[in-house]
């Protein structure tokens, strides 16, 4: 996921500021997402879940991420996307509504973990987490293509 949040970084950063902040937001979550499963080069010696600040950090990048693309982002390709005629603003509009798609998996990942999670509830957080990071992949391929059809047609300027 860190290779293609670069390639995306190279491929798009500096076209425009909130897109530049909301690339940074999906690294720092994708770091976060890796020290919360114990992944290289977060992984531990010692098995065991994280702590509840760590959780409730990554929730936090977690909502911030999904709100400002909702929010700032998406906004803007679409409308970039009416300008690059009809054709383009339907592929866009088809990509919006599959990546909205994976926000419910996100708000109640949030809702479950974000403020001390019962030890039973936490029975369930690496499945939880396996699947929210699967969803997140999905997501951000699909972001990527969204704005690969602005970049294509029109700039984001």
């Amino acid at each position: 996921m860190l290779k293609k949040i670069k390639q995306a970084k190279e491929e798009w950063g500096g076209t425009l500021a909130v897109l530049d902040n909301w690339l940074d937001e999906r690294q720092k979550l994708v770091i976060l997402y890796c020290k919360l499963a114990g992944l290289p080069p977060y992984q531990k010696e010692k098995q065991g879940l994280p702590n509840q600040a760590l959780i409730t950090e990554f929730c936090q990048g977690l909502l911030d991420y999904a709100s400002t693309g909702h929010f700032e982002v998406y906004e803007q390709i679409i409308e970039k996307s009416k300008l690059s005629g009809e054709e383009n603003l339907k592929i866009a509009q088809e990509l919006y509504s599959r990546i909205t798609t994976t926000t419910d998996t996100a708000l109640n990942f949030n809702d479950t973990y974000a403020e001390n999670a019962s030890d039973k509830t936490l029975l369930n957080f690496d499945r939880d987490l396996s699947e929210l990071g699967q969803i997140m992949e999905s997501r951000f391929e699909r972001e990527d293509q969204l704005l690969e059809v602005v970049h294509l047609n029109h700039t984001l300027a």
